[in-house]
């Protein structure tokens, strides 16, 4: 499925390289899709520049969160870095954008005021790769946790293997309603997209051109049901999966813990890849 960016490159701010700290990068550009601005943190790991290609993994925040989250909660980028450094998996740039700060939380979908779905699919991996022009060529990743997990599922299914290589989630909501329980805004303000397809029908119309998939959910999460509920319909169909339970409720801990899973399984997928070429 082609989609493409709608950036304005005259507008576009990236932190000094004196001021940053950790690896991160933060960038904010106008974006035709958002009708405004967007936020964009990512984690560069040393040698990158000297790098012809690297993967980029994204990774989508919850309801509530913003650019910032994934790193300045989750630890994102000290995770990737120690399993980088401990040769677990390959130098690989992370991408933590908002989500388009529409209410409580977009859900990663077009609405009538902004399409928040093309900024992740197109708008974010293209500035990636003008900021770090290793990226370019490189596979590409997309996971996330709650409403972030629902974007990476549903958006990895809908738009396949062209755009990304693996997805993966950590306490995913399955379906854009599973969104109402937790932000302020009624139903009805996400009119717009309530025909967006819940992750299972989004599979299901695109199964023969998923990428690798990989999901879990803490046994005391409340979305734990839902997600039972996705793997047990994917293992009736037979489709390819792996998903996993832990201890944990739907809390930073947790996925601070177990985004190194998602980190590593697409190690191994980069590893298959680079091995195929």
């Amino acid at each position: 499925m082609k989609i493409t960016h709608a950036l304005d490159w005259h507008k576009l701010e990236v932190s000094r390289p004196e001021m940053e700290s950790d690896g991160l990068r933060f960038v904010t550009v106008r974006s035709g899709n958002l009708r405004g601005r967007g936020d964009v943190v990512l984690y560069v790991p040393p040698g990158v520049k000297e790098m012809t290609t690297v993967p980029l993994v994204t990774l989508l925040h919850g309801i509530y969160g913003s650019a910032w989250s994934w790193a300045l909660n989750g630890g994102a980028h000290r995770t990737a870095a120690r399993l980088i450094a401990a040769g677990e998996i390959p130098p690989m740039v992370l991408a933590m954008p908002s989500d388009g700060l529409w209410g409580d939380g977009t859900g990663y979908a077009t609405h009538a005021h902004g399409d928040y779905e093309a900024w992740i699919v197109a708008d974010v991996p293209a500035l990636a790769e003008r900021v770090v022009s290793a990226c370019g060529g490189g596979a590409r990743y997309l996971a996330g946790l709650s409403m972030g997990g629902f974007g990476a599922l549903r958006l990895g299914a809908k738009y396949g293997r062209e755009h990304f290589q693996g997805i993966s989630s950590h306490s995913a909501c399955t379906r854009l309603e599973d969104l109402f329980d937790f932000v302020t805004e009624p139903p009805e303000a996400y009119a717009t997209v309530r025909g967006i397809n819940p992750v299972l029908d989004t599979i299901l119309a695109n199964r023969g051109n998923l990428p690798a998939l990989r999901f879990d959910c803490g046994l005391s999460d409340p979305l734990l049901p839902k997600n039972r509920a996705l793997a047990q319909a994917l293992k009736t169909l037979g489709l390819p999966y792996v998903y996993e339970e832990f201890p944990g409720e739907h809390e930073w801990r947790y996925w601070e813990m177990h985004l190194a899973r998602t980190l590593r399984f697409f190690g191994e997928l980069e590893g298959k890849r680079q091995g195929a070429v």
